[in-house]
């Protein structure tokens, strides 16, 4: 894309000023911008697919034809669409999406500046890496690619450039700008970066799900494991001619089970890929156990992340495939949220039938609940009438609509955003069912922030309130 149809410099775009541009894509431009309002450096992704539309004198945007007018407004709606639904996904290791509006005749996307470096600048001073730093980037951005395929999405386009490295060391995925849902029978546009993007993305109806995301992130990583990129795929299709992780990259340095999950995640069929983000998390945990300790911090050993964001491996009755599917399901009743729930679960070691049981109650409808629990062979008695909390039982009493007005749910959501995201409104609207008061709905609002120092400020809003 030509960069002459940029915004300028200085350019007042609803509350935000444009200060630079940072990238171009095959449909559209990210800027960096300032939010006038609280100061803050964003990213912002505009909706630009030049062979449908081209730039106005007046900087709106234009359709070249009345048949690209049609192609470029149903691009655009679901672009806004995929927004709304990307604002509310919130983990360390994915950018925020922040907003979403329309101007210029076009949509935009407005997402977290991450102040660091992308991948490939980041490991230059750092070759030759080892096995530590490599696991320590691989699995929390797994973590975030799975919440992000749990609501039903494919990032579609993970390559070092769109990795970055914050100061602290943790890695971010960014630029959500070709996510697309993941539906069955979804005809998807074409995006290709080359060698990280899998064949099936070279065709709109090659078959893309989330082992096209593993594909690439597997690209990454043998990109990191031996210093050079993977053969694009179209060349490795029929006859492949690149040397795999276990033959091309220093195994003093890294273990036969990393190096063989990169090469199960390249594998040029689709079908024989890993097909969830568990699958290639448990290869990779195949590595020793003295390794994946320090990759995730264990006390002593000189972690490559602040013991705030370490993994918190699942509980050894439940394998990872199986999370995965119970995140999935769960999600399907109560949308992204069902990730943070089943993992603060999973951080009290419960069994497969004490988690399952724990969540279902989430589940308002007695037969969705029902065929949820048996999905994942759980008795039927256990939680077809799920027993209320004391503070539960105080909220049937009293409906939360008159424990709360509009207004103190509002500004508690507004107040929360801050930390989650869009996804504030679901867990406001949970709180608010079992708090009594409004300093105890705050309390609730608190125990959803991961952040220490963010809750700790959270809870003293909490104080101020009782004051009051």
């Amino acid at each position: 894309m030509s960069t002459d149809v940029a915004l300028p410099p200085g350019y007042a775009l609803s509350d935000y000023r444009i200060e630079s541009l940072l990238g171009a894509g095959g449909f559209g431009l990210t800027y960096l911008a300032t939010d006038t309002n609280l100061n803050l450096k964003v990213a912002i992704k505009e909706y630009l697919p030049t062979d449908w539309v081209e730039r106005a004198p007046d900087l709106s945007v234009k359709s070249k034809s009345q048949e690209g007018l049609e192609t470029f407004n149903w691009g655009r709606t679901r672009f806004l669409e995929e927004s709304r639904t990307l604002a509310s996904f919130h983990h360390p290791n994915i950018v925020r999406v922040m907003r979403y509006f329309l101007a210029n005749e076009t949509a935009y996307m407005v997402m977290e500046f991450v102040a660091g470096l992308p991948l490939h600048e980041w490991i230059r001073s750092r070759r030759p890496l080892d096995e530590r730093t490599v696991l320590g980037i691989a699995l929390p951005l797994l973590d975030g690619l799975e919440v992000v395929h749990a609501g039903g999405f494919l990032h579609r386009d993970i390559k070092p450039g769109n990795i970055f490295i914050r100061g602290n060391g943790s890695p971010v995925l960014i630029d959500f700008g070709s996510a697309r849902t993941a539906a069955a029978n979804t005809e998807l546009t074409t995006i290709v970066s080359p060698g990280f993007a899998p064949v099936e993305q070279y065709d709109s109806r090659g078959g893309q799900g989330p082992w096209s995301d593993i594909y690439a992130l597997g690209g990454v990583l043998y990109w990191m494991v031996t210093g050079q990129p993977p053969i694009e795929a179209p060349a490795r299709a029929f006859s492949d001619p690149m040397a795999p992780a276990v033959k091309s990259a220093d195994s003093s340095r890294f273990g036969q089970p990393l190096l063989k999950a990169i090469d199960w995640a390249l594998t040029p069929s689709k079908d024989a890929r890993p097909k969830s983000v568990a699958e290639l998390r448990g290869a990779l945990r195949g590595a020793p156990l003295s390794t994946l300790a320090t990759a995730v911090g264990a006390p002593g050993s000189n972690p490559t992340f602040p013991p705030t964001e370490r993994i918190v491996p699942p509980a050894p009755q439940v394998d990872g495939d199986t999370l995965a599917k119970l995140v999935a399901e769960l999600a399907e009743h109560i949308g992204p949220i069902a990730d943070k729930l089943v993992k603060s679960q999973l951080r009290k070691g419960l069994s497969l039938a004490q988690i399952v049981d724990k969540v279902s109650s989430e589940i308002s409808d007695p037969k969705l609940r029902t065929a949820f629990v048996y999905k994942f062979g759980v008795q039927k008695s256990s939680v077809a009438t799920p027993p209320a909390p004391a503070s539960r039982v105080v909220s049937e009493a009293v409906p939360s609509q008159q424990r709360f007005t509009p207004a103190q749910l509002e500004k508690a959501e507004t107040d929360l955003a801050q930390h989650l995201g869009a996804v504030a409104r679901i867990v406001v609207k949970r709180a608010a069912a079992k708090a009594r008061d409004l300093p105890e709905l705050y309390l609730l609002l608190a125990d959803e922030i991961e952040d220490p120092h963010e809750k700790k400020r959270f809870i003293r809003k909490a104080i101020s309130v009782a004051r009051r």
